[in-house]
């Protein structure tokens, strides 16, 4: 009898303990919805009103769109991709803390590159903000004279002189398509808006409790109660414009001469896959991911986080390392004698 009794308390006790462990993980997954947090939709119809809601994805383009983001031509030097900046197999970022380009001149205001990933959920392009989406982006640097170098008419020149590239616009657009350089960069769009990392943190807020560890819930309810999430907020965890330094001064503010824009806005660079693009911040000064946690803490929002803390917080990032679409590296169509030959001056 005492047996049966122990047993029965046992199984309530257990109970109540899991029915606990419930409602903690359902109230981390709403605190983070509610602090504006988005998860990245498991429907694929879902994610297309999200990243192509103007219905201009098709296979042909993002073939042909992933062949010219590898294409080396496109710069005046023909060895400088868009893939040189924003590597796919790093994460989207070159990895250095200036974006080398043409004549291998490090970007002059001393600019980091930022992801290529899931930038798609941006709202605005460039750490500026200038360009309202990727296929207007694709064009500056392109033609940028630190970065590819390539005026629009020998970007045209180029393509328009290889057969196989203007079959391939034809396929994509039909036989009447003008292969201008409006329409090569925003096929580099097209496919950057295919480039989506869904990782464990979306299957969380999508209702799977057991996608994050204990730890890693602890640093998101960190995350979220430090007020990070006021700026990295959304489904790209940043991606907004938002104003920079405003509770202090950034140690490394005199590391190249950006500002942001005329009202000293700055893109939040998101933190999809954070724990693979370093450095960090917009001029990539800083190389640890805890540091840059703290000098965020002090910068924007006027507390100190500690060590602890700042360690929390990264090994929930550990959970916004995402699933990489398959991309395989393309065979690209070859030079003729009428294909403009390499520039380095």
């Amino acid at each position: 009898m005492k047996i049966s009794k122990l047993l029965v308390a046992s199984v309530v006790a257990s109970s109540f303990l899991l029915g606990n462990v419930a409602v903690e993980t359902a109230s981390v997954a709403e605190q983070a919805k509610k602090a504006g947090l988005v998860a990245i939709p498991e429907s694929q119809s879902e994610l297309l009103k999200l990243t192509d809601p103007k219905g201009t994805i098709t296979p042909e383009r993002v073939e042909l769109g992933k062949k010219l983001f590898f294409e080396p031509r496109l710069s005046k030097s023909a060895i400088i991709s868009c893939n040189t900046c924003h590597n796919l197999g790093l994460g989207g970022v070159d990895g250095v803390p200036a974006a080398v380009g043409h004549q291998w001149t490090p970007n002059p205001h001393h600019l980091n590159s930022p992801t290529v990933y899931n930038s798609v959920f941006f709202t605005a392009q460039f750490w500026d903000g200038r360009s309202p989406h990727l296929e207007d982006q694709a064009q500056g640097p392109m033609q940028a004279a630190p970065e590819m170098a390539a005026p629009k008419s020998l970007v045209e020149e180029r393509i328009n002189s290889i057969p196989e590239y203007v079959e391939e616009f034809k396929k994509a657009y039909g036989k009447d398509v003008k292969v201008d350089f409006e329409t090569i960069t925003s096929t580099i769009g097209i496919f950057e808006r295919t480039l989506v990392t869904p990782a464990r943190f979306d299957d969380f807020l999508n209702g799977k409790d057991d996608a994050l560890t204990d730890a890693e819930k602890e640093g998101l309810k960190s995350f979220i109660d430090k007020g990070c999430a006021s700026c990295h907020t959304g489904i790209a965890l940043g991606g907004t414009m938002q104003p920079f330094e405003l509770a202090a001064k950034y140690k490394f503010a005199n590391v190249g001469d950006f500002k942001g824009d005329a009202k000293g806005m700055v893109k939040t660079p998101t933190l999809r896959n954070i724990t693979e693009t370093a450095p960090y911040f917009h001029n990539g000064a800083i190389w640890n991911l805890a540091e840059a946690v703290k000098e965020m803490g002090s910068t924007q929002l006027g507390i100190k986080i500690s060590d602890d803390e700042a360690a929390k917080i990264v090994t929930f990032f550990n959970a916004l390392e995402g699933r990489k679409p398959a991309v395989a590296y393309p065979q690209l169509p070859k030079s003729t004698d009428k294909t403009p030959k390499p520039d380095f001056n």
